[in-house]
């Protein structure tokens, strides 16, 4: 006897998840609103494959003979790799380097997308997420980065999140640069352990300074025994790295930034001049953003900002949500980061050998999508379920007059659909318009045919009636359930309906 074959287990990759038809419509309609502020800052739509060559992804990327470490990737045919993108930017900055004499600088664009990490999974930490990115490449000045902060502000207003349950927290990677070459990190032979002391500092906001010090220093375990190795910094170099905090704007005249003693210590140091030059740009782009009306509450300097990815050259900055949520421990913390950005001067650089500044910021869809959550802001609006017209006969005559129903309903913009299952079974039909909760059910047999008639039920009402309704009196003063009318006067009847139920659906949301 042949051995059945085993049955293929359905599962989903770690990290992964599927979206439901609520999820997506109300992805579409926050994307819709982040677009129209893109759009009023006068940025226009540009699209990248999901895959570049590895090499073209950044040099922040690790070099080996498998280059997935934080990435996935194939090999194609002629043995080069590919790689699923990291993010928007780098793919952005391959674009731009491939039709550098055909775009007009400054480029001002925008894309939304997924983008991929091969990283290790947990909760709320997803391998595909989704960002919409806006992006500003040619602008060498600090009011590009200004600008770039305001539009992130209004986006946040843009979406419902009201002034002081978010603020656009900003810093400058010339200061971070500036400690590290003073500390004895400058310099290309001390990429990787640079890359891990900015990553150390990325982490303030979640581990706090003792934290901190000590991924800048031999590493930390977390509770779990997870252990991650440190920076391996002295003692006397991680005083010197955390001193970043103490910087603070004047309150005085509001545009110049104070330093504490161990930053002047820093700042004799640091003979490449960035700690400085970070610090100037630093005031500039305040003045600029208070210039245009927005206080601190909305864009603030903030030292703890640090971004963690290597090719951030000058002003970066986050939009940190500041309400109260309950995380997966049961803690009541702050919401915090829906996206960041900067300046990333070098990555066309990296293919063209000429400057082509740039700046700009993403946006992270799903964390956006939470937040609203929370605020009880996302996808309010209802969809309709379409309309049903039933099957009482199965022969091809009797299938092209259903579908003639609803080719008409659609026609006058009304949401239908005519029945496919096994059209047998009424009661089947009619469980299926309560699962799918259809507004109105289209029913017409052969004798109603004869007639010119059809019967249009109104399931939402006669739910109502069957669940609420005990006395006669009611009944019949109540909204009929069903009707009979002639064919002629199907649109209008189904329209009064769904125009009823959307009454109802109002005065309910009012009470």
């Amino acid at each position: 006897m042949a051995k059945k074959p085993n049955k293929l287990k359905a599962r989903l990759p770690r990290g992964f998840a599927d979206r439901s038809a609520e999820d997506i419509r109300a992805t579409d309609e926050m994307i819709g609103k982040i677009r129209k502020v893109y759009e009023q800052y006068g940025f226009d739509p540009v699209e990248t494959p999901a895959f570049e060559y590895t090499d073209c992804l950044g040099k922040f990327l690790p070099d080996t003979d498998r280059p997935n470490a934080g990435v996935f990737s194939v090999q194609d045919e002629d043995e080069q790799w590919m790689s699923l993108r990291y993010d928007l930017t780098a793919p952005l900055a391959r674009h731009v380097s491939e039709n550098i004499n055909e775009i007009q600088l400054p480029y001002r664009t925008y894309r939304a997308g997924w983008v991929f990490r091969n990283e290790k999974p947990g909760p709320g930490r997803f391998r595909q997420f989704m960002q919409f990115d806006a992006d500003t490449v040619g602008a060498p000045g600090v009011q590009a980065d200004a600008e770039m902060c305001m539009m992130m502000a209004d986006t946040m207003e843009a979406l419902g999140i009201p002034r002081g349950d978010y603020v656009i927290r900003v810093n400058n990677r010339k200061v971070l640069d500036g400690v590290l070459a003073a500390i004895g990190l400058g310099g290309e032979e001390h990429d990787e352990r640079r890359l891990t002391v900015l990553r150390a500092l990325d982490k303030f906001d979640k581990f706090g300074i003792e934290g901190v010090k000590l991924l800048l220093g031999d590493g930390r375990k977390d509770d779990s025994g997870d252990f991650t190795p440190g920076a391996k910094l002295s003692a006397e170099q991680v005083e010197l790295v955390l001193s970043i905090f103490e910087l603070q704007i004047e309150d005085t005249d509001g545009d110049r930034i104070s330093v504490q003693n161990a930053s002047k210590k820093i700042e004799e140091l640091d003979e490449s001049g960035l700690y400085h030059d970070g610090l100037s740009q630093l005031s500039d782009l305040n003045r600029l953003v208070r210039a245009s009306g927005y206080a601190e509450n909305r864009i603030k300097i903030d030292p703890s900002v640090v971004r963690g990815l290597e090719y951030y050259t000058g002003t970066v900055f986050e939009a940190e949500l500041l309400f109260d949520v309950t995380n997966e421990k049961g803690d009541v913390v702050q919401f915090g980061s829906v996206g960041g950005g900067g300046r990333y001067d070098g990555l066309v650089k990296r293919f063209t050998g000429r400057d082509v500044p740039a700046t700009g910021f993403s946006m992270g869809v799903s964390r956006l999508m939470t937040a609203l959550k929370n605020l009880g802001k996302l996808g309010t609006a209802d969809v309709v379920a379409p309309v049903l017209v039933t099957v009482m006969d199965g022969d091809v005559a009797a299938l092209g007059r259903y579908q003639k129903m609803v080719q008409d309903l659609r026609a006058a913009g009304i949401r239908a659909e005519m029945y496919q299952g096994n059209w047998k079974k009424f009661g089947n039909q009619l469980k299926y318009a309560d699962r799918r909760n259809c507004p109105v059910a289209i029913i017409q047999g052969s004798d109603e045919r004869e007639a010119g008639e059809i019967q249009v039920k109104d399931l939402i009402e006669g739910k109502r009636l069957s669940e609420e309704i005990t006395d006669n009196i009611t009944w019949r003063e109540s909204r009929p359930a069903q009707v009979t009318v002639k064919e002629a006067e199907l649109i209008e009847t189904v329209r009064s309906i769904l125009n009823g139920q959307a009454d109802d659906r109002q005065r309910a949301s009012e009470a």
